[in-house]
């Protein structure tokens, strides 16, 4: 079922949406060369718990999920798209680092994520980065009140296929709201004109997540989490949490 929010709903999720944005910007403050995805987690969890904010990863278990996640964020790391574990890996020079985070105030959540590359980076790196984030951006754009979710969709998959980037299969966005997922999900990639009309209320965490390689398709690490490209090349995420509004769409998680 598809929830829309009221005014003051909104409102009160953007607060959930700063905590968001001020964990993000710590843990990518925090990143460096030899540091670990643990103590990047750890530096989550501490803005959080200073907010009086939960996590809203920590615990998550979802049917398909073979374990409840036992992470704040989620650290992914290279060819890794989603969904990676924070654990002792320690980043190296060049590493092209995707951290997603979601917390929650008074019961409603906030969700973005944000990808960077470590130390020194390869061009085209940054340019997968660049597609990725001009991509959300669009994505934001077509969320106006009256529009259809193709239209979120199409604007998405349209900067990755003119990239040659690959549009990962069955992952996309999602409702947002006393849930972390709720409906309805937003692909991102489709045709415009089609699906649910955008109603004033909605609230969406509109993600593409692009790969260097091309291809849509992905294998799962054993954690049964971790989200990878299967053929080892690089990938990029980006997400907000935007509100739909009779004024157009409003971006939650920013500081």
């Amino acid at each position: 079922m598809v929830e829309l929010k009221t005014p003051a709903e909104i409102v009160a999720m953007r607060e959930a949406g700063r905590v968001v944005a001020r964990a993000l910007a710590a843990v990518r403050e925090a990143a460096g060369t030899g540091v670990s995805l643990l103590e990047l987690d750890a530096v989550a969890a501490q803005v959080m718990a200073e907010a009086g904010a939960k996590p809203s990863f920590l615990g998550y278990h979802p049917r398909w999920a073979p374990t409840p996640y036992p992470g704040v964020i989620c650290a992914s790391v290279n060819d890794a798209i989603v969904h990676g574990i924070p654990g002792r890996y320690r980043l190296r020079d060049g590493d092209l680092l995707s951290i997603d985070c979601g917390a929650a105030v008074d019961g409603w959540h906030g969700d973005a994520a944000v990808s960077f590359v470590v130390g020194g980076a390869d061009p085209a790196d940054l340019a997968l980065i660049a597609a990725t984030e001009e991509a959300l951006a669009a994505g934001i754009a077509a969320a106006q009140p009256g529009a259809k979710m193709g239209d979120i969709s199409a604007a998405i998959g349209a900067v990755g296929r003119a990239s040659g980037y690959g549009v990962t299969e069955g992952h996309g966005g999602h409702g947002i709201g006393h849930a972390m997922h709720e409906d309805p999900p937003v692909p991102n990639d489709g045709r415009p004109g089609r699906g649910l009309r955008l109603r004033p209320g909605l609230v969406l965490a509109i993600e593409p997540m692009f790969t260097r390689g091309g291809l849509d398709h992905y294998r799962h690490d054993p954690d049964g989490w971790t989200v990878r490209t299967t053929d080892g090349t690089r990938a990029s995420h980006s997400e907000h949490t935007v509100a739909i509004t009779e004024a157009g769409p409003v971006v939650l998680t920013l500081p």
